[in-house]
């Protein structure tokens, strides 16, 4: 098992020869990476000051009760948006004992499908989501969370978390942003599989697939 391969192309930015539906995926696609790569740093320091302070108040026999369910959301925050990071960096794992054994075009071809795949499932979690929170339907019900419910016996805007008492959608927001940032990244990296633009690196994330984890 190793990571897919990295790109080693010159950075993103604007590419001449590049079509300007191209250009404007692959800006996107960066941009988010961008705010990803920020909120990464923001949410492992938030995690490493939660963890120091469990352990600090517990020693002193002053725990917090809602310190765990706080590192918790911070792990899963950190997970979807590392996730969607990894994805574009073409650091997520793969499975290369057939592709190696596969003719150059024929694993060009395997990697578009592998990139479409991605793309396939990121409009199926969207889709999914959709269905889920019902923007619509809390929309049509003035977002009356309570009315809804009685409506559609969808208690997802009614929810609160055990600990912290937040709205337990607030939290659930990262699956649907996953979704759309997933997408981007994922058709970010198909076009440029499919040689449409040259693929890029970005500052920030120097690490490469061999660097990581094989």
């Amino acid at each position: 098992m190793s990571t897919a391969n990295a790109s080693d192309a010159p950075p993103n930015g604007p590419r001449s020869g590049v079509a300007t539906p191209v250009r404007a995926v692959l800006a996107l696609s960066a941009g988010i990476l961008r705010v990803e790569r920020v909120l990464i740093m923001g949410f492992m320091a938030l995690l490493l000051a939660l963890i120091l302070l469990n352990v600090v108040t517990r020693y002193a026999g002053l725990s917090l009760y809602w310190v765990d369910e706080s590192s918790v959301y911070s792990v899963v925050w950190l997970a979807f948006i590392g996730g969607s990071a990894m994805t574009r960096l073409r650091l997520d794992f793969a499975m290369t004992m057939l592709t190696e054994k596969l003719s150059p075009a024929a694993a060009r071809r395997a990697k578009v499908a592998a990139g479409l795949c991605v793309v396939g499932f990121a409009v199926v979690l969207a889709w999914m989501c959709a269905l889920w929170l019902d923007p619509v339907g809390i929309a049509q019900a003035g977002f009356d969370a309570k009315r809804l419910a009685a409506a559609t016996f969808n208690f997802v805007y009614t929810e609160r978390t055990q600990t912290l008492n937040w709205p337990s959608w607030a939290l659930y927001l990262i699956v649907p942003i996953f979704s759309v940032t997933l997408l981007v990244h994922g058709l970010a990296n198909v076009l440029e599989d499919l040689g449409l633009a040259p693929a890029a690196k970005f500052a920030g994330f120097e690490i490469g697939a061999g660097e990581g984890i094989n």
